[in-house]
């Protein structure tokens, strides 16, 4: 196949691009493409995404990037029990080449009680899902971090005491700061 473009991948029936032209198939977006199946080797891993967990007791916040791994975005805040089918059928619709667990730790450094629920939970997830990476990023702060994010917005006091957009921002800033390491560490 001929290509104008080098920013291209292979997927099951044509060549993906990212908005050039390719020879022989119209414009194909990955984001679109109905042909992905979880674990799909052909799939280059820079159009993948990274998720965020902030596991909590009751509820997680989720974040997510967008494929090219730029842009990290809040997606949605789950109950805890639904974590797992939540998580699998996401990955099965979205390309997802690692999920980021904030390694909930005191801030002297020593484990809070929080980490074993984390841990058991990240290793039953990896034998369901053996294809994609688990990453751990130091959560120390992030909630009081995503209380003051929401009061440099302007949001009201009726907003930040709902927990659910605290978890859901505090995954998002696990995130921002995971992505942030991975692209000062490859510099």
């Amino acid at each position: 196949r001929q290509l104008r473009s080098t920013a291209a991948m292979l997927c099951a029936h044509s060549t993906l691009t990212l908005g050039c032209y390719t020879a022989n198939k119209p414009q194909h977006d990955i984001a679109t493409c109905k042909c992905r199946q979880y674990g799909n080797k052909q799939q280059k891993q820079y159009l993948m995404r990274i998720l965020s967990v902030d596991y909590g007791k009751k509820r997680t916040g989720i974040a997510v990037t967008d494929p090219l791994q730029i842009i990290a975005n809040g997606l949605v805040t789950v109950p805890t029990s639904e974590l797992m089918t939540f998580l699998k059928d996401y990955c099965s619709k979205e390309n997802v080449e690692t999920i980021v667990f904030g390694e909930p730790v005191q801030p002297n450094g020593l484990p809070s009680e929080n980490l074993k629920r984390v841990r058991d939970f990240a290793a039953k997830l990896k034998k369901t899902m053996p294809d994609v990476k688990i990453d751990w990023y130091d959560e120390r702060f992030t909630s009081v971090i995503a209380h003051k994010t929401m009061i440099d917005a302007g949001l009201g006091r009726k907003s930040r005491q709902n927990k659910a957009l605290v978890d859901e921002i505090s995954a998002t800033i696990i995130l921002q700061d995971y992505l942030q390491k991975k692209r000062n560490t490859t510099l």
